[in-house]
């Protein structure tokens, strides 16, 4: 049964790759493995559990003493508590989704994108690469890759016409997305964890991974620059009628770029998760809108109400993530995540750039969330080890590669499941135009943070070396001092001899 878990996530991972082909919604699939992984561990949960392979588990029969015939009672109690917590996490991200695309959504029903579609008037399909781009990799870092995700998914609706064209933006916002949020402390849930975990501390993750992640980024833009060629089709421009005015429409603008930007800065004074910053945004955009519209028409106020704006939330994502999140949480309590990472332990010899290389490719297929969780708990804070110390090569180096490894899929990060839900983009399509340019990425940031790190070495190697040479000398001096006062004290002992 341990294996069937394993088992039905394949097959349903599967299905979710090839959701044209058998015409079944990703979401459906989702569900159902999510479902099904659970159903058979909680069926099978003392078989499971006797493996030894959850810790939590093993701590728990270790400091009691389980009457006869009360650990299945019990196994199935713990196999809920389980998924119980496991639920928790899950809403938090689903709960902050949930946020991001209603503001998103609502600023866009104000018409109030139309503040920075007015001001890219370029039809140049290279220089419009470079300003999308840039403008997601530095809006991941300051908000997070998702809302970047989510906002510019829905400026390029608005600007490229042709469904395929759009299609490879998308993809280019999911790689600089995720690539700007890797060396942000609060721009991907995986550095947020290693960063509250105490593994890196904000200053010294900025400035160590976001060199290699900026190569990541530029190396398929680079490549992307040869290939494109011609100008991009505008969408038709509809007549439509407008219910807001230039003033209603900045206002809601900034109001929602206010809400986005305000929830790390939320987090970090309340200590609270991030969806709750997210929430508070949502109120206060919702609050502003219908205080805005309190004297309008009845069916100009029903229009740009928020309520009608959710009618336009893509729900069907949201039980996407519900599920595959699920069916990956499955996998962690059962074991099967552990059991990867000791197996990379074992093969790689515990050689960092090998497992965190390993972990970033394995999270373009299963959710990194779990993947660095795991990590995190196999590889404990070094206080002998450079490698595993605060700020170690480790550490860094895994905020680099489950950030940014998840863009060789388009499921393999948050970014991509947004993008995908949001422009329906092809899961075999993604893989033919835009896996190979996120590998070369990819890999040019590892081999951008190794040369960096050989940098930062070489420089610490001679700052020791002229320490070492300091106190030789003073120890050198020291040993003179001493002589001198052992000469001192032979003389007094020789005078009173005398």
């Amino acid at each position: 049964m341990y294996i069937l878990m394993v088992v039905v996530f394949v097959i349903g991972y599967l299905a979710i790759a090839l959701e044209h082909n058998i015409k079944v919604d990703k979401a459906a699939s989702a569900l159902l493995i999510g479902v099904l992984t659970w159903t058979i561990y909680a069926l099978n949960a003392t078989e499971i559990l006797s493996l030894g392979i959850n810790r939590a588990w093993v701590d728990l029969i270790k400091d009691y003493i389980i009457p006869e015939g009360h650990l299945p009672e019990l196994a199935n109690h713990f196999v809920k508590h389980e998924l119980e917590h496991h639920l928790v996490e899950i809403s938090e991200i689903l709960f902050f989704l949930l946020g991001a695309m209603t503001i998103v959504e609502v600023v866009d029903h104000h018409q109030g994108f139309k503040i920075i579609t007015d001001k890219i008037t370029t039809k140049d399909k290279v220089k419009l690469l470079w300003i999308i781009g840039i403008l997601t990799f530095f809006m991941s870092a300051a908000l997070d890759n998702l809302t970047t995700t989510i906002v510019m998914i829905t400026l390029l609706k608005k600007l490229i016409d042709d469904k395929e064209t759009r299609w490879l933006y998308a993809g280019v916002v999911v790689l600089t997305a995720n690539a700007g949020g890797a060396w942000s402390p609060i721009g991907d849930v995986t550095t947020i964890m290693l960063w509250i975990g105490g593994q890196v501390t904000a200053l010294n993750i900025i400035l160590k991974v976001m060199i290699p992640s900026l190569v990541s980024a530029i190396v398929p833009l680079a490549i992307l620059t040869f290939t494109l060629k011609g100008d991009i089709t505008r969408p038709a421009l509809k007549v439509v009628k407008d219910y807001t005015t230039e003033k209603e429409r900045n206002t809601v603008f900034f109001i929602g770029v206010a809400a986005l930007l305000f929830v790390p800065v939320f987090k970090t004074v309340t200590h609270l998760p991030p969806y709750m910053g997210m929430l508070l945004g949502l109120g206060v955009i919702w609050a502003v809108t219908e205080i805005m519209h309190k004297h309008k028409r009845e069916e100009d106020r029903r229009h740009l109400s928020v309520i009608n704006v959710l009618s336009r939330v893509d729900v069907p994502t949201v039980f996407f993530f519900l599920g595959i999140l699920t069916a990956v949480a499955s996998l962690q309590s059962a074991g099967h995540l552990v059991q990867t990472a000791e197996w990379l332990d074992d093969v790689t010899g515990k050689n960092v750039y090998v497992i965190t290389s390993v972990i970033g490719v394995l999270s373009s297929i299963v959710d990194n969330v779990p993947l660095v969780a795991g990590a995190m708990g196999m590889y404990e804070i070094s206080h002998v080890n450079p490698e595993f110390m605060v700020d170690g090569t480790f550490w860094e180096l895994l905020a680099y590669t489950a950030g940014t490894g998840g863009s060789i899929l388009i499921i393999g990060s948050a970014a991509g499941v947004a993008a995908m839900g949001l422009e329906k983009i092809d899961f075999g399509w993604y893989m033919k135009k835009i896996s190979l340019l996120a590998l070369a990425g990819y890999f040019a940031g590892i081999a951008a943070f190794a040369i960096q790190d050989s940098i930062i070495h070489i420089h610490e190697d001679e700052v020791e070396v002229e320490i070492y040479n300091g106190d030789e000398q003073i120890i050198r001096e020291s040993d003179a001092i001493h002589l001198k006062s052992r000469m001192h004290m032979d003389i007094k002992r020789g005078a009173k001899k005398d």
